[in-house]
């Protein structure tokens, strides 16, 4: 068939319509393995971009936005470099501005007299995590009751415009009808990390249910935003499972999680918009409501290593779209040789079965050899012809 543009591939993998290519894309990369791509140190990733954030701000407002152009600059000509067909438009973001350098590598955030916390950078994980913080009380139900009450509050005034999605509109600034740029803003989950929240979905299921409708009502309103910028895709989800499983019971995401979900892709499809969730871990218990009852359409965060296969989800969701599905762990700890059979694999389902976007599913890590991340490049482009 016919020569088609990177974006309008994307699009027509959506659509589940015939591509000239299997389209491509990478969901992260850490700052070193971006730094093999452009020959210099690569203002993105996550950890690091947070810590590099810090020391910036911890600088001034000219080291600030000389670090906003930096970083925004590199991504963009990540995505070139790579002749990605979706693009990853920013990486990750820590706006809040330190109150104590203690050394190279480590901040003081908050108020020494009150609320506090120390984050440390790891130069080799690219890392940058809590090391120390004030104690904090333990959360009770009737905190959960004053924080969804906030949120509803809050939600009266919530008015997302369009020029709020800075990354995007940069992107398509510089990208156009070239490559196809993502929106966000549409997640929704729990935080799980809390052992409150899923204590709560037992004795106080009303309160999560309120608090994940907030989620889903934020989400319509910054897919109306989007919308008026041309963005159809947009990325959201929320992590959710390990490779066993939910962390919670199907019978608590039909009853609680998937009315929010619904209402998040009633409210894309309403605009013509995807509605895309990701999530790791094995997502096969909740399956038919995640990726059928909920009207998602797409499936990021592919993870394959639990068992979240591509032909296994196209061919029991046709209408699904799905990102990904070859692994960061591969990349990391596999030979040369196993990355090309994971790419080459992932390739030829998508070949068979349409609807995919094949690359990494989630972050290429730091210490992931130069010699892996070229294999499967030199692969997706080298095999991808349909």
């Amino acid at each position: 068939m016919a020569s088609m543009a990177p974006k309008e591939r994307v699009m027509a993998a959506f659509a589940k319509q015939p591509t000239d290519k299997v389209p491509i894309y990478q969901a992260g990369f850490s700052s070193r393995a971006a730094s093999h791509v452009l020959k210099r140190d690569a203002y993105v990733g996550g950890g690091r971009q947070q810590w590099r954030e810090s020391v910036a701000l911890w600088r001034g407002p000219e080291a600030h936005a000389e670090f906003l152009a930096r970083s925004r600059q590199d991504c963009h000509d990540l995505a070139r470099a790579l002749d990605l067909d979706l693009i990853r438009p920013g990486y990750w973001r820590l706006t809040e501005k330190p109150t104590e350098r203690i050394d190279e590598f480590t901040f003081r955030y908050g108020d020494a007299a009150g609320r506090w916390r120390v984050m440390r950078h790891d130069p080799v994980s690219e890392l940058y995590q809590v090391i120390d913080q004030s104690p904090e009380p333990e959360l009770t139900m009737a905190d959960l009751e004053r924080q969804v009450n906030a949120e509803e509050q809050a939600l009266a005034a919530y008015r997302p415009k369009p020029e709020d999605f800075v990354d995007a509109r940069a992107a398509l600034d510089v990208f156009g009808e070239e490559r196809a740029v993502p929106g966000s803003g549409v997640g929704c989950n729990i935080d799980y990390r809390r052992p409150i929240w899923l204590e709560a979905m037992v004795v106080r299921p009303d309160l999560v249910a309120r608090h994940l409708m907030v989620q889903a009502e934020r989400a319509v309103r910054c897919a109306d935003a989007q919308h008026r910028l041309g963005l159809r895709i947009l990325f959201g989800g929320g992590d959710f499972c390990s490779q066993r499983g939910p962390f919670y019971s199907p019978e608590l995401f039909h009853e609680l999680t998937l009315p929010a979900l619904r209402r998040i892709s009633d409210g894309c499809h309403r605009n013509g918009q995807y509605h895309c969730f990701a999530t790791d871990g094995n997502a096969w218990p909740v399956a038919d409501d995640l990726l059928g009852a909920s009207g998602v359409d797409c499936f990021y965060e592919i993870d394959g290593r639990a068992g979240m296969d591509l032909a296994r989800l196209r061919s029991g969701f046709p209408h699904l779209t799905c990102l990904g599905n070859i692994a960061s762990y591969t990349l990391h700890r596999g030979s040369r040789q196993d990355v090309i059979r994971e790419a080459l694999d992932c390739l030829d389902k998508a070949k068979r079965y349409g609807g995919c976007v094949v690359g990494c599913s989630n972050q290429i890590v730091s210490e992931t050899p130069e010699e892996n991340l070229w294999a499967m490049m030199e692969t997706l482009h080298a095999y991808r012809d349909c």
